[in-house]
């Protein structure tokens, strides 16, 4: 063990000075998200009113006193430069220029839920595997700052590589392009980060990500309608939405709002998804753990029922389920007609 704590990190940070800045990065409180595990050390720095040509040389002489520690396996420097700027503009001045990225990208489904819980990940991980099978060029951007998942999910213990041009390189796992806050930091810590930070961070993991061209990416959203949407409504082209849900009437309210979200930021709903929606007991009965009301709950919004999944851990991972075949199948046929 190296005995490398946070306190060196710190202390490391703290000996550099931003140009135009009178204190230290510490000092200033230009350092946040600051994650150790194993070595591998990761942070932003926010650059709110620095001035752009000292940005990369500030990015890269904090990066390399970290690295000059005793036990430091590898170091990522993220640059952020929303805080400042939404904290202090008007509500309704938020940037809403789309992303450059988006010129390669033809079609964007968001996969969202009211509430945490209900397998959205899985649905969003199931829904990307089976565009990618069923011929299209497929990324899955793990929305989810505060509770990241992808890694989990699909597997992944590796950080991204960088591009030539300093981008990160999405990690692909079975044919998809995926990014994931969790690829960068701990997964298990707490991630404690003002609205204008995840928002930030969001942005960078489009715009700073070097993806490919892609026929659709699959936006695996956070619960809720946060701060995360409301950046998805200003600077991402959604094409179309998938709401998760059990079926229990306690849902109900929860989809609703998710519903209205969308409704105001004029992203069509292709439908809802009922997840644990049943279990077959080992005689063949079929049992309902959060009841059966999945089918008249989209019928009440006027949405599709698009499918009702078992409480199955067989459903993995791998979009193998007819219900994902399908709905790509639907999502495909779309993206052909729109080219």
């Amino acid at each position: 063990m190296s005995g490398l704590v946070e306190k060196d990190i710190l202390a490391a940070l703290d000996a550099i000075t931003a140009s135009g800045d009178a204190q230290s990065l510490i000092a200033a409180d230009r350092v946040q998200g600051l994650v150790l595990r194993d070595g591998n050390i990761g942070f932003y720095i926010e650059v709110d009113g620095l001035a752009p040509e000292t940005l990369d040389g500030l990015k890269t002489q904090a990066e390399q006193a970290v690295q000059k520690l005793a036990g430091v396996v590898s170091v990522t420097c993220i640059l952020t430069a929303h805080r400042a700027a939404q904290e202090k503009a008007p509500h309704n001045s938020a940037s809403t220029e789309i992303p450059a990225v988006f010129k390669r990208i033809k079609t964007v489904i968001a996969v969202a839920s009211g509430k945490g819980g209900v397998g959205k990940s899985t649905v969003a991980v199931n829904l990307a595997a089976a565009l990618a099978k069923a011929g299209n060029a497929t990324g899955l951007l793990d929305a989810d700052i505060y509770g990241p998942s992808m890694p989990q999910l699909l597997g992944i213990t590796d950080k991204p590589q960088l591009s030539e041009d300093k981008n990160l390189i999405p990690i692909q796992a079975d044919g998809i392009h995926t990014m994931s806050i969790g690829y960068l930091v701990d997964t298990e810590q707490a991630m404690i980060w003002r609205g204008p930070m995840a928002q930030g961070a969001l942005m960078q993991m489009l715009e700073d990500v070097a993806w490919p061209d892609l026929d659709v990416l699959v936006l695996d959203l956070p619960p809720g309608t946060g701060d995360i949407q409301l950046t998805m409504a200003q600077r991402i082209p959604v094409s179309g939405a998938v709401l998760v849900t059990t079926p229990s009437d306690l849902a109900l309210a929860d989809v609703t709002r998710a519903i209205a979200m969308f409704e105001k930021t004029q992203v069509p709903v292709l439908g809802l998804i009922e997840n644990m929606a049943y279990l077959d007991a080992p005689d063949g009965t079929r049992l309902y753990p959060f009841g059966e009301g999945g089918e008249a709950m989209a019928k009440k919004l006027k949405l599709a029922h698009l499918a009702a999944l078992p409480l199955d851990a067989a459903i993995g991972t791998n979009g193998s389920h007819e219900a994902f075949q399908k709905l790509a199948a639907r999502i495909s046929k779309s993206i052909k007609e729109t080219t």
